[in-house]
């Protein structure tokens, strides 16, 4: 355990669990919430939460920092483990906003997933978003920390992790502000199966264009949109979260990435999108 963070009894009460830690802040700083296109961050926590209570999921505070806690949403069931998680950097709104739209939509209730074991961390960095900066309130990036693991909020989310488990499908939602179309990471432990990426680029295409090649975020790619992409970090000692999972067992995980710099509305649509056809592609039993 981080020796900054300190354990929190009470907030974890609905799924029985005592992973809350406490984060500070930058010392003497105050954290005024930014405001992204449609996306507040004051308001997004408890909408969040309204709609994932009333769907029958259970929260468990992972971590409190000085502009909210780390949260994770979990429903039990008999069918595939799907994890989903966004928000780790604070400038990529559409990602938490889709999840917030699927909830609401009732997408996790639906006959074809309702049966899914779904757990659900949809704002990894609240310093960040209340800020709209990438990294948090100490101008980190927490996803080049899982290896290393000094933030506090990374070495709680990986103790909570690592009580929970590993997923079927890791989906992470992020955002690209050097592209024009969608695109994403593939990290496959298992058959490879193409038409997986067919499926999503399918999908998203109402909204984005596949992003081209010859080189898309500094990687060739397989093809238009898709970087297939080995369970090895780009820097070994700046593990982002899928490779930390890939590393501890999870088979299949897809990043995706919708191009900031467009409109917000496509950009939630794009990844609501992308979720529903991944999930679509997993086996039912």
């Amino acid at each position: 355990m981080n020796p900054r963070c300190k354990p929190k009894n009470k907030d974890a009460q609905n799924a029985g669990t005592a992973f809350a830690q406490r984060l500070p802040g930058k010392a003497g700083s105050s954290i005024i919430p930014a405001m992204q296109g449609d996306f507040h961050w004051p308001d997004f926590l408890p909408a969040f939460r309204e709609a994932a209570e009333h769907d029958g999921f259970l929260r468990t505070v992972i971590a409190e920092t000085s502009a909210g806690p780390i949260e994770a949403w979990l429903r039990r069931g008999s069918g595939p483990r799907v994890y989903l998680s966004t928000g780790i950097h604070g400038d990529e709104p559409a990602g938490p906003l889709a999840l917030l739209d699927l909830m609401k939509g009732g997408f996790f209730s639906d006959p074809e997933f309702r049966h899914f074991d779904w757990a659900i961390c949809p704002a990894l960095n609240p310093t960040g978003l209340a800020l709209g900066t990438r990294g948090n309130a100490d101008g980190i990036d927490l996803n080049r920390d899982y290896w290393n693991r000094h933030t506090p909020e990374i070495a709680a989310h990986v103790a909570w992790l690592e009580s929970w488990g590993w997923p079927d499908l890791f989906l992470s939602l992020h955002e690209d502000s050097d592209t024009s179309g969608f695109y994403f990471y593939e990290i496959n432990l298992r058959e490879d199966q193409p038409q997986r990426a067919d499926a999503i680029l399918a999908a998203v295409s109402p909204w984005f264009p596949a992003e081209p090649g010859p080189e898309i975020d500094g990687h060739i790619p397989r093809g238009p949109g898709w970087i297939y992409h080995a369970a090895e970090a780009d820097l070994p000692e700046h593990w982002p979260e899928a490779i930390y999972l890939s590393k501890s067992g999870c088979p299949l995980s897809f990043t995706f990435e919708t191009p900031s710099s467009a409109p917000l509305a496509p950009r939630t649509a794009a990844h609501r999108a992308a979720i529903q056809a991944a999930c679509k592609q997993l086996p039912q039993a």
